[in-house]
């Protein structure tokens, strides 16, 4: 590798850093024609389902741009040392890269440079090169370009494995304030064209089998996190407001790095704690998973979430009136809904009380993390204690006994559930 070719992959890995959503599943595509990689469940310094560990090429095409977003370590007006790949530069990154056994993928994003299909372009070329010139079949994330037209995001359907657009701050008055350069609804219409068009491909897909794959593994979207002032509350109705209506896979959040002295973004020194975006993606699985609405954990009366307890902890003390719950009569949705009790315990407490009533060691053996659970639960030979419903007592017994290193020394990241 030329020193050229190092100094920007230097400088365009460091750039993109800060898009988080790389992480992805769902995507089949199988090697063929002893062709290079094969795109497993999940990719980009994730777990699969089967465990492995995977990881792919982060990198900008280029960190120019035409925008000054106040948030943007990119931005125009930044004095930055600039770069910007070729695309033959990308492809030949990707292809030595993998057969050097360094990545199973590549995540493209970029900076806008001239406009936005100017810059598409080029990343669906990069895309469409490693398909059929290279006959790559690794996982390829591509970040579309708000304002690109339709035909170049369904030509990018068509190579890539996952599309995204970042909506890049939760309400559209904070857009208008720190990228007035910038415009909602070129973020909304591709991800409704991407919601649309994978429908279709899906249908028929039904009736001809020869109709080819459109972003098998789905669009996600970013948004960044304490840049414009929004509670939790927004972020999360937010988020859920696009997983309903565009049938999203992922929302990523991304804490505010504060990069400058501009007035309209928080001092510096004011970095978003990285609990804070743990207590997001603890939030988000919620509704993804545990069937939760955006208003039982953040509303008027709560809408931050606390930092010192998970939000389905927060959930349950606050809805105390909920508990105890028998665990060998209730409902799995209600089972959910128990603090230490996570979607794969659930589903074996319904399983296993089929064969005789369960108790406390029986649901340690299943997975239930019981220090917790057993404040909210009734089962054989044990009743809750709690007859008087002390939640402020509860949370004190819970955050004492528990093990995590976050609460015990309020640095690291909390296990979700």
């Amino acid at each position: 590798m030329s020193d050229r070719i190092k100094d920007k992959l230097e400088i365009l890995a460091d750039a993109a850093k800060y898009d988080v959503s790389c992480s992805s599943s769902g995507s089949n595509r199988q090697n063929k024609d002893k062709g290079l990689g094969n795109t497993g469940a999940g990719i980009c310094h994730s777990y699969t389902e089967d465990g492995r560990c995977v990881s792919l090429l982060k990198i900008l095409l280029t960190n120019h741009c035409i925008f000054d977003c106040a948030y943007c370590v990119s931005r125009k007006s930044n004095d930055v040392k600039r770069a910007a790949f070729t695309v033959q530069e990308v492809v030949d990154l990707t292809i030595n890269f993998y057969r050097r056994n360094y990545i199973e993928g590549l995540f493209l994003s970029s900076g806008i440079f001239k406009n936005s299909d100017y810059t598409m372009e080029r990343l669906v070329l990069i895309a469409k090169k490693l398909r059929t010139e290279h006959n790559f079949n690794g996982y390829i994330h591509l970040k579309t370009i708000p304002g690109a037209s339709d035909d170049l995001l369904h030509e990018a359907g068509l190579y890539a494995d996952r599309l995204s657009v970042n909506l890049e701050i939760p309400t559209e008055e904070g857009l208008k304030l720190l990228a007035p350069e910038k415009n909602r609804k070129d973020m909304i219409e591709p991800m409704d064209y991407l919601k649309k068009t994978i429908i279709q491909t899906k249908e028929e897909k039904k009736i001809f089998k020869s109709t080819p794959k459109f972003v098998p593994a789905g669009q996600s979207t970013q948004m960044i996190v304490g840049a414009s002032g929004e509670t939790d509350q927004h972020i999360v109705n937010t988020a859920q407001y696009f997983y309903k209506n565009f049938n999203l896979k992922r929302v990523y959040y991304s804490g505010y790095v504060p990069i400058s002295n501009d007035n309209r973004l928080p001092a510096l020194g004011t970095a978003v704690p990285m609990v804070r975006e743990n207590r997001l993606y603890q939030t988000d699985w919620l509704m993804r998973f545990y069937g939760y609405q955006a208003n039982e954990i953040v509303n008027t009366a709560h809408p931050t979430l606390d930092l010192d307890i998970d939000p389905k902890l927060g959930w349950a003390l606050r809805n105390m009136a909920s508990f105890p719950v028998d665990i060998n009569r209730a409902d799995y949705a209600m089972i959910l809904r128990v603090p230490g009790i996570g979607v794969n315990s659930a589903k074996k407490i319904v399983a296993a009380r089929k064969f005789g009533g369960l108790r406390l060691d029986n649901l340690q053996k299943l997975g239930v993390a019981v220090n917790r659970a057993k404040y909210f639960i009734n089962c054989a030979g044990f009743q809750q204690v709690f007859a008087d419903k002390q939640s402020d007592l509860i949370k004190h017994y819970i955050l004492a006994s528990s093990q995590s290193k976050y609460l015990k020394q309020s640095t690291s990241q909390l296990s979700l559930f």
